[in-house]
C-alpha cells in the first residue's frame, strides 16, 4: 500500500506544526492555564512558608508551621485541578473526533504548496570590513645645529680660541645628533614598511576569505533555488497528473489529505492505502492506538492522610463505550476527508479498514484485529449529514462489519461485510 509522498510530507509537517501551535493557544487560553497559575502561585507560597519557618523564633513556630501546611495542602489541590482539566481536555477530544473534522473543509488547493525561495542575509559580513590601516609612525624631531654666539668685548680679543673650539663642538656634536637622527628614521621606515606589508597581507587574505564566503553562500543560494524549482517542478506535475487521474498522482493527495487529518496526541493513528484508477476504489486501512493507551481515570483526587494524589477508574462500561465510539467516529472521519477533499470525483468508491495492533489477551501474542470493516459510494456518503448522526448507525446502514468489542479485541466478521 502507497504511504505519504513527497508533498504529503512536507504538508504533515508543516500541519503538525500548525496543530501544535493551535492547541498550545488553546491551552494558554483555557482554564487549565489559570489552573497552572495558580499552582505555581501555591508552590512559591509554600516555598516561601518553608523558607521563613527555617528561620522563625520559637515563638512563630506554630503559626509558621500552620502556614506551611496550608499553602502544601494549597499546592497539592492546585496540582490535582490542572490533572484533573488535563484529562477533561484529554476525554473531549477523543469524544470529538468525528466533530472535529467537520469544522473545516478537507479540500487542499495544491497551490498552496508552491514554495519561494527566501535566503538568509549573508552570514559572513564581518569579512566586508576592511581592517584599519596601521598607526602611523612619525619620526623624531631632527637635530638643530646651535653654534655658540661669537665673543664680545675683551672676549673678542683674547677668546677667539676658546670660541673656535666650541664652534667645533657643537659641529661634531651636531653631525654627530644628524647621522643618529638619520639612522632612527630609516630604523622607523623599515618599521613603516613592515606595518604596511602586515597590513597588506591581512587585507589579502580577509579578501581572500570573502571571496569563498561569496562563494559558498552563492552555491547554497543556488542549491535552495534549485530544491524550489524542482518542489515546484513536481507540484505541477502533480497538478497536471491528478487531472488526468493518474494513480500515482491520487495517492499522492490522499495522503496530503490524510496528512492534514491531525488526531490527538493520545489517540495518534496511521494510514496505508492504494487506488485503483480501473474501478475508482481507494482500499484504506486507519491503524488507532489499542485501548490501553486511553486513560481510565476518572477523576484525581488529593489524600491527605497519606500525602498523595490518587486516580479513581472510569467504570469499565465507559471505557469500553469510549473506545467503541473512538473506533466508529474514525471510520466514518476517515470516509468524509477523503470524498469531501476529493472535488474533482475521482474515487468513487472506499474499501476502509480500521483496526489496531496490540497483544491479545487470550494470547499473549502480538497481533492486528480489525475492527471496522465497511465500503461506502461517494454520493450516498456524501448525502449524509454527519454533525447529526450516530456512528454506529450510520455504519450499520452502510453494512459495515463492526466489532462487538474493541476494548476487549473482539474482531469484526469479515463476512458480514456489504460492499458498496
Amino acid at each position: 500500500m502507497a504511504r505519504r509522498g513527497f508533498f504529503a510530507e512536507l504538508n504533515r509537517q508543516a500541519k503538525i506544526a500548525e496543530s501544535v501551535r493551535a492547541r498550545r493557544q488553546r491551552e494558554a487560553a483555557r482554564q487549565h492555564a489559570a489552573a497552572i497559575r495558580h499552582l505555581e502561585q501555591t508552590q512559591r507560597a509554600e516555598e516561601r512558608a518553608r523558607s521563613q519557618l527555617a528561620k522563625a523564633k520559637a515563638a512563630e513556630l506554630k503559626r509558621l508551621e500552620k502556614e506551611a501546611k496550608e499553602a502544601h495542602l494549597a499546592a497539592r489541590e492546585a496540582e490535582v485541578e490542572e490533572r484533573n482539566q488535563a484529562l477533561a481536555e484529554t476525554y473531549a477530544e477523543i469524544d470529538g473526533l468525528l466533530e472535529e473534522t467537520l469544522l473545516h473543509d478537507d479540500y487542499v488547493d495544491l497551490e498552496t504548496l508552491r514554495r519561494e525561495v527566501k535566503h538568509p542575509a549573508f552570514d559572513r559580513d564581518d569579512l566586508e570590513v576592511p581592517a584599519p590601516p596601521p598607526e602611523p609612525i612619525s619620526n623624531p624631531p631632527q637635530p638643530i645645529h646651535q653654534p655658540p654666539d661669537p665673543p664680545r668685548g675683551l672676549a673678542s680679543l683674547f677668546g677667539k680660541k676658546k670660541h673656535a673650539e666650541a664652534v667645533e663642538t657643537e659641529h661634531q656634536r651636531y653631525h654627530l645628533a644628524v647621522s643618529e637622527w638619520e639612522a632612527q628614521c630609516r630604523l622607523i621606515a623599515i618599521r613603516r614598511g613592515e606595518a604596511q606589508e602586515q597590513h597588506a597581507r591581512a587585507e589579502e587574505k580577509r579578501l581572500e576569505k570573502l571571496q569563498k564566503e561569496r562563494e559558498r553562500y552563492a552555491q547554497e543560494c543556488r542549491k535552495r533555488e534549485d530544491e524550489v524549482a524542482e518542489s515546484n517542478r513536481r507540484l505541477d506535475e502533480l497538478i497536471v497528473n491528478l487531472g488526468y487521474g493518474t494513480t500515482e498522482a491520487v495517492q499522492e493527495y490522499v495522503a496530503i489529505v490524510l496528512g492534514n487529518s491531525v488526531y490527538p496526541d493520545q489517540f495518534p493513528i496511521t494510514h496505508e492505502f492504494a487506488f485503483n484508477a480501473s474501478t475508482a476504489e481507494l482500499d484504506l486501512k486507519v491503524a488507532i492506538p489499542p485501548p490501553e493507551a486511553i486513560p481510565t481515570e476518572k477523576t484525581y483526587k488529593y489524600a491527605k492522610a497519606t500525602d498523595e494524589i490518587v486516580s479513581t477508574l472510569l467504570p469499565q462500561k465507559d471505557c469500553r463505550d469510549r473506545y467503541a465510539s473512538a473506533v466508529q467516529q474514525v471510520a466514518l472521519r476517515s470516509f468524509h476527508e477523503i470524498f469531501e477533499a476529493d472535488r474533482r470525483g475521482l474515487i468513487r468508491t472506499i474499501a476502509l479498514e480500521v483496526g489496531t495492533t496490540a497483544i491479545d489477551p487470550a494470547t499473549g501474542r502480538h497481533g492486528y484485529t480489525p475492527f471496522v470493516i465497511a465500503s461506502a459510494e461517494r454520493g450516498s456518503f456524501l448525502s449524509f449529514d454527519l454533525s447529526a448522526v450516530v456512528p454506529a448507525m450510520t455504519l450499520a446502514s452502510l453494512g459495515a462489519a463492526v466489532s462487538k468489542s474493541p476494548y476487549t479485541l473482539v474482531p469484526a466478521d469479515r463476512a458480514g461485510v456489504r460492499r458498496a
